[in-house]
């Protein structure tokens, strides 16, 4: 039997830990990546290559939106669109990246897709595409659902009569799936 002052030491130790972690953690993420991109500028300033490469990212997305052309971008994307190894990794860091910033963000309707009617069965996720008619898949759409605590998921081809839209915000149902359903409303 345990002993009420150690059983409460034991109870503020793990309330310690659920404060701390995930403020020292996040802390730790943000301080890593600064230090990283800082460190991509060898100058001996703290913060400034921090600095110079936020203004040049700045920057191109300036120049990318206001001064060149989209035809010159879809060049340069229409001539590397034929290197194997280069148009699999490029395309496919540019279509993650889009996926949750920019103007074509594909994980910004949340749906409760029904897996299995005779037991109720349903998983949250994302729906990413309701045309598949390129597939010749009609009444269908695509649906990808994250695994919780994780940075993967898969792609469902699921009946669009088994999707539902869920009346959530994007990223309130995102926390939802990645922190396995204890993060939320």
């Amino acid at each position: 039997m345990r002993h009420p002052f150690m059983s409460r030491l034991i109870t503020y130790f793990g309330r310690g830990v659920l404060a701390i972690v995930p403020l020292g953690l996040t802390i730790y993420i943000i301080y890593s990546v600064f230090i990283w991109v800082d460190g991509l500028v060898h100058i001996d300033i703290p913060g400034i290559g921090f600095l110079i490469v936020t203004l040049l990212i700045l920057g191109s997305g300036l120049l990318i939106s206001t001064v060149i052309p989209q035809s010159l971008g879809g060049l340069f994307e229409g001539s590397i669109r034929h290197l194997p190894l280069v148009s699999l990794i490029y395309f496919s860091v540019k279509d993650l990246i889009s996926a949750f910033v920019g103007d074509k963000k594909k994980f910004n309707q949340p749906v409760l897709v029904t897996i299995n009617r005779e037991s109720g069965l349903c998983k949250v996720g994302f729906l990413t595409q309701t045309d598949l008619s390129h597939l010749d898949l009609v009444d269908s759409v695509m649906v990808y659902m994250p695994h919780s605590y994780a940075f993967s998921g898969e792609l469902y081809v699921v009946p669009a009569a088994n999707v539902k839209l869920l009346n959530i915000a994007s990223a309130d149902a995102m926390k939802l799936i990645v922190s396995g359903g204890v993060s939320g409303k």
